[in-house]
């Protein structure tokens, strides 16, 4: 009997001893959970993901950091064609054109899908402006708040690309209370020279952020240079025309003014005043000279005029194109 309560006391001790690493397990999870209550659902999410190619591509170029493919890849991002994106991404109207979106509550992070190589950079560059909402999202209330002054910070004092300017003003109507959400995915993404401490907090997340800037840039200037060649073309077409009005105006004039020395000539022949006659040839021939090197000279300008204006339409066209890749409301088939 008393071998038997031996065992027994001896279990009740080895039960004992086995629940305080267990209960100090437990206690170590609940504070990691506390602290990132995102650990348990981020875990199932990465748990069977594999990015292909094209996204760990992306994450490459753009340098993102492991924190950045870890809120990357959460989201399952995925490059889509106009038609898939336009399902995934639903709440934009058509006339706005939109290239990327973040569904908020890590659901999902698409990008659409542009194939035309004059806008190298443009998925990159999206794909990292969708990981800082991803980010933003995540941001404790202290944390955003600090941010937040950072950015306004610098949008107060400068923040000098008319681009953005224009497009957080327009942000303030369409999506009243994101500007800062915008604001920190676009400083991220599109400006190179951040004061030093936007500059540091945005470190945790690229390890060379110049890489996503250039690459913004680059397919900026897609359409900044053809938007470049556009108004030199016109104020060139525009000076030709005032010329070509001017002209066509002298030309008009010259042209009355001959047919007036021209009667003047003819009354003088038909009267026998042969030495008015002869005295006034020479001056009327100076007259149709003018008159003739007049219209040679406006209708060069003419033809250059028409030269620039395909020209112009050209680089108008090549805009459309552009604007038409990045377009997600314009689907196969639509008019």
């Amino acid at each position: 009997m008393q071998n038997a309560i031996l065992c027994h006391m001896t279990l009740r001790v080895l039960r004992h001893r086995l629940s305080v690493p267990i209960l100090l397990i437990l206690f170590g999870l609940l504070i990691i959970i506390a602290r990132n209550p995102y650990t348990i659902s981020d875990w199932f999410r990465l748990r069977n993901y594999q990015p292909d190619a094209s996204i760990l591509a992306i994450a490459d170029a753009t340098s993102m950091t492991d924190k950045a493919r870890h809120m990357f890849f959460i989201n399952h991002p995925e490059l889509q064609d106009k038609e898939s994106f336009h399902q995934s991404c639903p709440q934009y109207d058509e006339q706005t054109i939109v290239i990327g979106c973040y569904q908020a509550g890590q659901r999902g992070i698409f990008v659409l899908k542009v194939d035309d190589e004059r806008l190298n950079g443009v998925e990159e560059v999206t794909a990292a402006h969708e990981m800082l909402h991803a980010a933003y999202e995540r941001l404790s209330d202290k944390e955003q708040g600090r941010v937040d002054g950072l950015l306004q910070a610098y949008a107060d004092d400068g923040l000098k690309n008319e681009r953005i300017i224009t497009a957080l003003k327009g942000y303030e109507k369409s999506e009243p209370g994101q500007q800062y959400n915008e604001m920190h995915s676009m400083f991220g993404t599109e400006i190179n020279d951040l004061p030093a401490d936007l500059h540091e907090y945005y470190a945790q997340y690229f390890d060379d952020r110049s890489k996503v800037v250039a690459a913004a840039d680059a397919y900026q200037a897609a359409f900044t240079s053809r938007q470049a060649s556009i108004a030199e073309y016109d104020a060139q077409l525009e000076t030709l025309n005032n010329n070509i009005k001017t002209n066509t105006k002298t030309l008009g004039n010259q042209a009355d003014a001959i047919d007036d020395s021209r009667r003047q000539l003819e009354t003088q022949r038909q009267s026998g005043n042969i030495e008015a006659y002869n005295n006034g040839v020479v001056p009327f021939n100076n007259q149709v000279n003018a008159y003739n090197t007049l219209l040679s000279t406006t209708r060069q300008q003419i033809s250059q005029y028409n030269a620039l204006v395909e020209k112009r339409n050209a680089i108008a066209a090549q805009t459309v194109e552009l604007q038409k890749a990045i377009d997600s409301s314009s689907l196969p088939g639509s008019q």
